[in-house]
């Protein structure tokens, strides 16, 4: 099994990323940093509901670059060069100088909307890969006193997300062993809001039957030391974005 890493060490390793990815701006260095986070989490994944986190940001992450894509197709700043194809123009007000939506669609309009779809999608990605291979409840733990409320917020909103997930896989299942083979997306949603409801109940009674927010001194249960390894993961991601930034 892999050892597990300190809960900051993947949030620190993204961000530190994203910020050489922002600064460097190119493409094909965003798309080989998320394939090197692709990699991390495959290598250390441990079967956890949250590793499915960082699979979904990539669907998001597709996403997001076909959208902007269609919107750099249809709507922008006319960019000239290579023309591909042309589309009618809609006539906008005088107030709106510079954009317009239509027109002749060139080759470097279409593929600067794509790059920059893909370095909003390279963060995301990463980010995912945090979330993915970091515990939430443990990402609690080490949070300093004076952000603890803020960061319990956090830690539970970032944990819905991968819990969604699961819950929507485990109805599908139990429908079509039912023999439901058309799965609608009402059928799915009742369901879902139920078991979110339910969860959330519990999750209230948990923390009310455990006298949360009672005493502003915290426990500590078990200590996350800052091992040699999270300190390697680190320092690579601090000198990957030291060249980026230098680039």
């Amino acid at each position: 099994m892999t050892k597990p890493l300190h809960p900051l060490t993947m949030w620190v390793w993204s961000l530190v990323l994203s910020i050489g990815i922002v600064a460097l701006d190119n493409a094909w260095v965003a798309l080989a940093t998320v394939g090197v986070a692709a990699l991390v989490v495959y290598l250390r994944r441990d079967g956890s509901p949250w590793n499915a986190t960082f699979w979904w940001s990539l669907r998001i992450g597709v996403f997001i670059i076909a959208i902007r894509a269609i919107i750099g197709v249809l709507i922008g700043v006319p960019i000239p060069g290579t023309e591909l194809f042309r589309i009618p123009i809609l006539e906008l007000p005088s107030w709106m100088p510079g954009i317009r939506i239509g027109g002749a669609v060139t080759l470097e309009r279409l593929s600067s909307s794509i790059h920059e779809g893909v370095i909003i999608a390279a963060m995301i990605a990463l980010f995912g890969a945090a979330s993915a291979l970091t515990s939430p409840h443990k990402l609690l733990r080490v949070l300093p006193v004076f952000i603890y409320e803020i960061g319990i917020t956090l830690v539970i909103a970032t944990s819905v997300f991968p819990q969604l997930a699961q819950s929507v896989k485990r109805i599908r299942r139990a429908q079509q062993m039912r023999g439901i083979e058309k799965v609608s997306l009402r059928s799915i949603a009742l369901p879902l809001l139920e078991e979110t409801l339910t969860r959330s109940l519990q999750l209230a009674q948990s923390m009310d039957s455990r006298g949360y927010g009672v005493s502003r001194k915290r426990s500590r249960y078990r200590p996350a030391p800052w091992l040699a390894r999270d300190f390697y993961f680190v320092i690579t991601a601090v000198a990957a974005a030291t060249v980026m930034v230098a680039s």
